[in-house]
């Protein structure tokens, strides 16, 4: 049977195939399919038809290569800007998370609370990125991909607070229409509360919770804006116990370090240079 249109058929090509080349290829296929480009070594293992070992070998090269990382997060695996030069599987998402994970690194070691990097997932923040399973007041280990309420957390409303009008009308549609759940969807439909919300982190220039999310009620945290070619990105959070730390207290520990990381986060993702370093 002939090959795929365009595709060298391999009866007829004078040259044998690279078997480790075309899995390799196999293995950054799988990960390019797969949600938010990122995936465990069994899951490309179950994808690809490869043995686990044979993956994470495989994986081991790209990352040498890099093409791909991994995240001491959650164990998974990534694609990272590089492939930009391969293919479309790479996002702007997984570009902040790449920069941002050494500097997330640095910032644990200065507030020894956990942070997270959130970028927006509609009608709620998705976790990209985490300090969790570092830190030794870490309360939470499994954090990559939790969504997190928009309108209730810190990370959300540093988000939704600075981002575009526009945007910010149409993740309240999201949420009046219950796609955030009824709670949500109460407070997306309290016009008051909204401009109260917006006004007093604009203010502020961070967002912040105590308490706030019916889910979390024993957690406060803090969060500020990232922002890139004149968009907000993301935001980046300090986590904490309610019991352990005043509001005040939070705020005056941990919103200037935030700052200062965002910062270097937002210089690294507008010099090329800086972002193919952090690869």
């Amino acid at each position: 049977m002939p090959g795929k249109p365009g595709a060298p058929d391999r009866r007829t090509s004078p040259y044998a195939s690279v078997r480790g080349l075309t899995r390799g290829l196999d293995v950054l296929k799988a990960l390019n399919r797969m949600e938010s480009g990122r995936g465990t070594a069994q899951q490309l293992s179950e994808l690809t038809g490869l043995h686990r070992t044979t993956v994470r070998r495989l994986l081991e090269t790209l990352i040498a290569e890099g093409f791909v990382r991994r995240s001491e997060s959650d164990d998974s695996y990534r694609l990272t800007l590089q492939v930009r030069a391969l293919s479309e599987g790479f996002n702007d998402d997984e570009w902040i998370s790449t920069i941002a994970a050494p500097l997330m690194g640095e910032l644990l070691q200065r507030v020894l609370w956990p942070s997270d990097l959130t970028t927006p997932d509609g009608d709620a923040m998705i976790i990209r990125e985490t300090t969790h399973r570092f830190s030794p007041l870490s309360f939470h280990r499994a954090m990559v991909g939790r969504r997190l309420p928009m309108l209730s957390t810190a990370a959300g409303r540093a988000y939704f607070a600075f981002c575009g009008e526009g945007e910010r009308e149409d993740i309240l549609n999201l949420l009046r229409s219950g796609g955030g759940g009824d709670e949500q969807a109460a407070l997306a439909n309290n016009a008051a509360y909204v401009r109260k919300l917006v006004a007093r982190v604009r203010e502020d220039g961070f967002g912040s919770n105590r308490g706030d999310w019916l889910e979390q009620r024993k957690i406060g945290a803090v969060a500020v804006p990232i922002r890139h070619a004149d968009r907000v990105r993301g935001s980046l959070n300090v986590v904490y116990l309610s019991r352990a730390l005043s509001e005040q207290e939070a705020v005056k520990r941990f919103v200037a370090p935030l700052q200062d990381i965002a910062s270097r986060v937002q210089e690294a993702m507008a010099s090329p240079a800086a972002a193919r370093r952090a690869t």
